[in-house]
């Protein structure tokens, strides 16, 4: 596969994870479809919006892609569909459903964004770690302030921007060693998910 495919491929997968956290996220504050469809495209489109603002890269990758933003309006619309059929007692389920997504989301994301920042500023490490979290943090940031919530991020809670910037600095680490994108990415990314997913288990938060 193609570099550049293989970045849309990944680039896909977590504009789909995230904008299904997002519908979730709706329906668990009653919105109607119109909302599940905002909060989807908040969640999936945020951090990335925000990264390339920093990064001056034009047009924002979801108005270049703009398939994206239909895709997650089908995707809004079928989920909503569905949701509205599943019961309360199903709640816990579906958070399981949400965490697995969102942690999915943040590592694709997360990397994602650490590979387009050495892109415009090669060898600028420490800043595409940042450009990273950022990318894999701010959608949800920007949906939870939308549903009236203190962002997870930046509650004493599980860890979540902890396990982007693990995930990114294994990356980068694996970039400087010059390993193939297709080890170096996943790897990632992988790692940022099970960090996110040992701290959902296990309850693994920051000291202070």
């Amino acid at each position: 596969m193609a570099y550049d495919a293989f970045l849309k491929l990944i680039e896909v997968l977590g504009v789909l994870a995230f904008s299904l956290t997002g519908i979730f996220e709706a329906r668990r504050l009653k919105m109607d479809v119109v909302g599940a469809y905002s909060l989807a495209m908040i969640t999936a489109f945020g951090g990335g919006t925000v990264r390339d603002l920093f990064l001056q890269r034009y047009p924002l990758f979801w108005i270049q892609n703009w398939p994206y933003p239909v895709v997650v309006l089908v995707v809004s619309i079928i989920s909503v569909a569905m949701l509205h059929q599943i019961r309360d007692r199903k709640n816990k389920t579906i958070e399981l459903v949400v965490t697995v997504f969102d942690a999915l989301g943040l590592g694709l994301f997360s990397v994602l964004g650490s590979v387009y920042s050495l892109q415009v500023y090669p060898k600028l490490y420490f800043i595409a770690v940042l450009m990273g979290v950022i990318t894999g943090c701010f959608g949800g940031v920007i949906r939870d302030v939308v549903g009236n919530k203190v962002p997870t991020v930046f509650k004493r809670s599980q860890l979540y921007a902890t396990c982007s910037l693990a995930g990114c600095a294994l990356y980068i680490l694996f970039d400087w060693l010059k390993l193939p994108a297709a080890i170096s990415i996943p790897l990632g990314a992988a790692a940022t998910f099970a960090v996110r997913m040992l701290a959902v288990r296990f309850n693994i938060s920051l000291p202070f």
